[in-house]
């Protein structure tokens, strides 16, 4: 099938957002928010990832807020740009059958984490080879691996099992939420990963956190999927392209501003994002429960914490 190309650049993990009293999916905001990625320099949007609450929501909800981000896109004029749909469930089956739905809502790649519910001697990391490439072999979408130890149990995927998986035609990137450098400089060098200077093989090795977007360009990767990039993606943007220009001296400063703005994001989670946004964009609301709501001591801390941030956000 034909898909949206995925450019080198900076990705955001979307929030979904829910009206507060009733939790219901709150579409229009859905779109909103994807609009303005987007119009701010944002160059992909992955739906249903973490900070998207994936694990709270019914697979008719995945696919509802799928379909409503690619027709913001499309209405918005950003035809061109691709989704990435969180796609996981716990077996080959399921996830296979997300992939088709996902497909046919709008989606343009899956990003998949390994199977973690059941561990050693029933799943070993053959198994989770097993399933990734039996994913990739009947899924319309192609695979990026999301490599997030501390959503899978402690499962963190070595350099060797990423660039074998990486052979596979149909897996096509990693996204490194384990914040290991290193493990994404042996990947991109061993996978011939594409980056803002050249082709390469296409595949692409994604930073998964914006505090290191300069460590990621440093060690060959091809873009950044961030969900501090919800918050302050003129930054992250900004960031990207001056040292992918060779602008090296005022990509290290910005990126330093970033880094203090991300770590209370980052600290306080889906909560502490969508009060960001709530604050400096008029909307964002609450997580679904159990997530807490935070107090107002903590959202002070945020609103501290993120201020030179997005004085700096504001003016780009």
């Amino acid at each position: 099938m034909a898909r949206r190309a995925l450019p080198c650049g900076i990705y955001a993990p979307i929030m979904t957002f829910f009206h507060p009293e009733t939790e219901d999916l709150d579409i229009p905001t859905i779109k909103k928010h994807a609009k303005r990625l987007i119009r701010d320099g944002l160059v992909g949007l992955v739906t249903m990832g973490s900070n998207g609450e994936a694990v709270h929501c019914t697979r008719e909800e995945k696919l509802a807020v799928t379909k409503a981000t690619r027709e913001a896109l499309d209405e918005a004029g950003f035809t061109s740009t691709p989704i990435i749909l969180g796609a996981t469930e716990g077996s080959v089956r399921g996830t296979v059958e997300l992939s088709k739905l996902g497909a046919d809502a709008g989606a343009d790649y899956a990003l998949l984490l390994p199977p973690s519910y059941y561990r050693a001697p029933q799943i070993d990391q053959e198994s989770i080879v097993d399933y990734f490439t039996a994913v990739a072999n009947a899924s319309p979408l192609p695979v990026i691996v999301y490599n997030y130890p501390g959503a899978v149990s402690g499962i963190d995927l070595d350099s060797d099992v990423l660039i074998r998986l990486g052979h596979h035609p149909y897996i096509v990137g990693t996204k490194f939420t384990c914040g290991n450098t290193g493990k994404l400089t042996r990947v991109s060098l061993g996978t011939d990963a594409k980056t803002p200077s050249r082709e390469g093989s296409g595949y692409m090795a994604f930073g998964g956190m914006c505090d290191f977007t300069l460590q990621t360009l440093a060690s060959g990767g091809s873009g950044i999927i961030a969900g501090g990039a919800n918050v302050m993606p003129k930054m992250c943007v900004r960031v990207w392209n001056l040292y992918a220009e060779g602008k090296r001296d005022e990509a290290e400063a910005l990126q330093k501003i970033l880094s203090r703005g991300d770590w209370p994001l980052t600290k306080y989670g889906i909560a502490g994002t969508k009060h960001a946004i709530q604050m400096y964009h008029g909307y964002g609301g609450y997580p679904r429960r159990p997530l807490e709501r935070l107090d107002n001591a903590r959202l002070r801390l945020i609103e501290d914490g993120i201020l030179e941030a997005m004085e700096m956000e504001s003016s780009l």
